[in-house]
């Protein structure tokens, strides 16, 4: 049963133990946490400082003997894109440090065990992006990315062990991060996504039910800044994992369909139609368990269902009404 609740409380910030999620088992209908009264996003907490960088993945793409990219092999510098598409093919450990602005076109392969990282705060990828088709071991930060003509980042095949952090996202055509095709093991954390519709997809159609059993991804800290939908949009995966992330001025959150299970705790929803919902289109429902977030500023009542499967990594918890200034501080291109 889809259920529909407010209820007055606040929670600290708080470290949640994999242990205490085993013993607990499947994680069931949650709690919604919500301000007394709709504040504004920009008066709930003081400007933050940037947070430090993390030099490992938080969730999933810690697990299955974690993600290191290009650690332990050469590095190189790409100004150009006959450079770039060179240098991130094969499956040698390899940093690849992009500087300045890169025009691609279409989709360019990723191989497996690279580092592909922004030099400072002004490397961008104009008009193409990266396709990791059966990649595994990959990191990709601190680039902006704009005007890609399929996706920004497609991550299918098989891909494992993903980490997506501290890019950002805006007028592209299609996906900005999309993870499909059995993939697994993704972390997609500290992202800014802005003047764009469609922006993570989880899953690729209701009929590739091969997904089942793997699109196992959290998404954590990132800024969904007026992008229309697909915050994410879920199908397949559990448990998914979406936390201490930013929404504002969004036509819906997250959406958890096709049995997937979704657990979204201590976000905020500024201004957002449907912070979460059960079901989506003509795709069936999924469980999705919501608890602490905060919804302000006529966010509508979230959608909740069912239960979702137990985390099994430890991670720390902001409290939601100081994810407004954590995430503006720290999410994006140029912020590590």
């Amino acid at each position: 049963m889809r259920t529909r609740q407010r209820r007055k409380t606040r929670r600290p910030a708080l470290v949640v133990m994999a242990a205490a999620a085993a013993a607990a088992g499947a994680l069931t209908l949650g709690v919604l946490t919500a301000p007394n009264g709709a504040n504004s996003a920009d008066t709930v907490a003081a400007a933050a400082p940037a947070p430090a960088a993390a030099t490992s993945p938080t969730g999933w793409a810690s697990q299955n003997g974690g993600t290191t990219g290009g650690a332990g092999g050469s590095t190189t510098t790409v100004t150009s894109a006959s450079a770039l598409t060179s240098a991130i093919q094969g499956t040698t450990a390899q940093v690849i440090q992009v500087r300045g602005t890169i025009n691609l076109s279409g989709m360019n392969r990723v191989g497996s065990n690279k580092t592909i990282i922004g030099v400072g705060s002004n490397a961008r990828i104009t008009g193409g992006g990266f396709n990791l088709n059966g990649s595994h071991n990959v990191i990709i930060r601190n680039i902006a990315f704009s005007g890609w003509g399929d996706d920004a980042i497609n991550v299918q095949s098989g891909s494992t062990n993903i980490w997506i952090d501290h890019n950002s996202f805006s007028n592209g055509y299609d996906g900005a991060v999309d993870v499909k095709r059995e993939s697994d093991f993704v972390t997609v954390s500290w992202n800014h996504v802005r003047d764009h519709r469609k922006s993570m997809l989880l899953g690729h159609s209701d009929s590739h039910t091969a997904d089942r059993g793997h699109l196992r991804v959290t998404y954590h800290h990132n800024f969904f800044d007026g992008s229309y939908s697909r915050h994410p949009r879920v199908r397949f995966g559990n448990p998914v994992h979406v936390f201490n992330n930013y929404y504002t001025g969004n036509d819906y959150g997250v959406a958890s369909t096709m049995g997937a299970g979704v657990l979204v705790e201590n976000n905020y929803f500024d201004a957002v139609k449907s912070p979460t919902l059960v079901g989506y289109g003509s795709s069936g429902d999924g469980s999705l368990v919501q608890r602490g977030n905060v919804f302000a500023n006529g966010s509508g009542s979230p959608e909740s269902s069912g239960s979702v499967a137990s985390i099994p990594y430890s991670y720390s918890l902001d409290n939601a009404r100081d994810i407004p200034s954590i995430v503006r501080a720290g999410a994006g291109a140029g912020k590590i």
